[in-house]
């Protein structure tokens, strides 16, 4: 890599030295040729060539990692935090091995919900077919019948999902700082009931090459016009973000793949109203409490304009948000 960027720049010191001492037609054509070389090169393609393959271990063992009694990810061998810059000037590989890690916690953090917490996975749509793009949420067993109180996590946008509030935190602090845990025991402990929102669990991705067997979602053309093209609208932000982000996140990317969305989970405010529609205003609990973190407040504030909309009052259900 080192050898590779000197001989660049030795090329482009070169070429400046050229155009600073102007000369004859001959010196001229020769920095012409020299720039025309330059603009040609893309960097990204020769560092692809100098980096590592980019396979990673797909369990915390094989990272060698592991949460210690306090929740601290730590070495298993040397009991160091984790170390981002594994490999020097490999920035781009050291990345994607920290997202690789990434979703091995976001995996874990979803046993921990079940094994930990007692929630129960359910799917999304509640109507889905075998072969259609889902995806979840988490709830308590008395979800739907606590007539009590119940309390709902939604978490911010990015790489999180459910039962997350930061796997910067999660990784570099501790379980405690970077899940929802804490709020679902406490919670739990007294009384309450708890549903985990999953509001960036949008689509799928499938390699464009490959056969689809996706079931064709409805095309919403009996919804009001207004909830339709906001859909649209969100929808169409959500991916010009999406692709930015991804465009940034993986420029290597060896797969040409395409995102199927998850009907009528296709975005965070989407979600959340499906959760809403299907599950919370279902439920008996006279109290719901809402804890948004980040965009996930966003996603509430965009659910309570959705019934001062449609005029609905929910005079049944008392509302307290806390939106850090």
């Amino acid at each position: 890599m080192s050898i590779l960027f000197l001989v660049l720049g030795f090329l482009f010191d070169l070429s400046m030295a050229q155009l600073q001492q102007g000369g004859g037609p001959d010196e001229k054509e020769k920095t012409t040729a020299l720039k025309d070389l330059l603009s040609r090169i893309d960097l990204d393609e020769l560092m692809k060539k100098d980096e590592p393959p980019l396979e990673f271990p797909d369990t915390l063992e094989g990272f060698e990692y592991a949460f210690n009694e306090n929740g601290q990810l730590r070495h298993v061998k040397t009991g160091e935090p984790f170390v981002f810059n594994y490999r020097e000037d490999l920035h781009r590989w050291n990345q994607k091995r920290y997202e690789a890690l990434g979703e091995i916690i976001t995996k874990h953090v979803y046993e921990l919900l079940e094994k930990d917490c007692d929630l129960q996975k359910v799917y999304l749509p509640i109507d889905a077919s075998e072969n259609e793009p889902k995806s979840f949420i988490f709830m308590s067993k008395d979800a739907m019948t606590n007539p009590d109180k119940i309390l709902v996590l939604i978490h911010g946008s990015g790489v999180v999902r459910a039962g997350q509030w930061a796997r910067r935190l999660i990784i570099n602090e501790d379980l405690n700082s970077g899940t929802q845990i804490p709020y679902i025991k406490r919670a739990m402990e007294e009384g309450f009931a708890v549903i985990v929102l999953n509001p960036n669990e949008n689509y799928i991705e499938v390699e464009k090459s490959k056969p689809l067997a996706q079931q064709q979602s409805p095309d919403g053309s009996d919804e009001p016009a207004e909830k339709r093209e906001r859909k649209e609208r969100i929808l169409k932000d959500n991916k010009k973000r999406r692709d930015f982000y991804e465009k940034y996140r993986n420029p290597q990317k060896e797969k040409e793949t395409m995102q199927l969305y998850i009907r009528e989970n296709g975005s965070p405010e989407e979600h959340a109203l499906y959760v809403w529609d299907n599950f919370i205003s279902k439920a008996p609990a006279e109290n719901v409490f809402f804890v948004a973190h980040s965009y996930g407040g966003l996603a509430f504030v965009e659910l309570v304009r959705y019934f001062y909309n449609l005029n609905i009052s929910y005079t049944d259900k008392y509302w307290d948000t806390h939106l850090n």
